[in-house]
């Protein structure tokens, strides 16, 4: 009875170890998805912000908060199941998927380079303006994530088609809440920056107040910088996202243009060559992303809006 016990014991050991590689393995799976969702993530919190611009101080993180569950069943209730089916049964589209998300993103960041060198600026915060309706901002700041998030879920889908079925519905879960509490933990922490340093400036305490001022001075330089890196991410992502689904249908050679100049940017300067063939491949995917961003910026002009112009008149 003992042996049957010590057995019995060695087999729950085999199986905790079994259960403890298969948690280890999710985990790495979750941040290798995440990570190459990074683009959209960064985009999407430089985003959010814009959506509580006046409100009153004590409405801010309420109605972030509100996005942020809208946005999580967004991802757990409407993407993961159907990203789940997709790939199960239809695995075969996801390519050609991903890769109208990369062309959305491009499209997006072209829309941004183009809205920062022609000089278009966003006028709406002049004169006096009644206060938001927040269900409405609420509901249009969620149908916005919706895009995003779709793109997320696909891309970190993309990465774990390999797994077994329910490992992909885990670790897309634990990509979407780790997301969405990321990305709105940000958001909140970004919006309640000036507030804290008004508080912090008003102290009396010299230090601190100047810490206060600071924070305070800070916060459009960051909204600027996160502006300036969701834009760069959005290409890089959408124009890396091309070339790879470009090469998996069969059109070989714009992959591996970039991938040679990646080697060759790696084998010419020696020690820092992972780092500089690195840049290589994100600044010729990023070139990538703008050219096809900038061609269906193009389209979209001279359809869509040329036809809501015409609608208008």
């Amino acid at each position: 009875m003992a042996g049957g016990l010590v057995a019995l014991l060695d087999d729950v050991a085999v199986l905790a170890r079994a259960a403890a590689a298969s948690v280890d393995d999710i985990g790495v799976a979750a941040g290798r998805a995440s990570t190459k969702a990074v683009g959209v993530v960064v985009d999407d919190a430089a985003v959010t912000p814009q959506y509580v611009r006046g409100l009153a101080a004590e409405r801010e993180l309420p109605i972030v908060k509100r996005i942020a569950m809208g946005s999580l069943r967004n991802k757990l209730l409407i993407l993961l199941p159907a990203v789940l089916l997709l790939s199960q049964f239809a695995d075969f589209l996801l390519t050609p998927i991903l890769m109208l998300g990369g062309a959305y993103l491009c499209f997006e960041g072209a829309e941004k380079v183009w809205a920062k060198v022609a000089g278009h600026h966003d006028d709406s915060g002049g004169g006096t303006h009644a206060l938001p309706d927040e269900n409405a901002l609420v509901s249009s700041a969620v149908r916005t994530d919706f895009i995003l998030s779709a793109e997320i879920m696909v891309i970190s889908l993309n990465e774990v088609t390999d797994e077994p079925f329910l490992s992909r519905a885990i670790i897309l879960a634990i990509v979407a809440v780790a997301i969405t509490v990321l990305v709105y933990g940000v958001v909140g922490l970004i919006v309640k920056m000036d507030d804290a340093g008004l508080r912090l400036a008003e102290s009396g305490s010299k230090g601190v107040a100047r810490l206060g001022r600071g924070l305070v001075q800070a916060m459009p330089r960051l909204l600027t910088v996160l502006t300036v890196v969701g834009t760069v991410a959005m290409l890089w992502v959408g124009g890396h996202i091309l070339l790879v689904g470009a090469d998996e249908l069969g059109l070989h050679a714009p992959y591996e243009a970039v991938h040679h100049l990646e080697e060759w940017a790696h084998d010419a300067v020696g020690a820092l060559g992972a780092v500089v063939g690195w840049l290589a491949n994100t600044l010729a995917s990023a070139v990538v992303g703008l050219v096809v961003g900038a061609v269906v910026a193009t389209v979209v002009t001279l359809t869509v809006h040329r036809r809501q112009a015409g609608l208008s008149h």
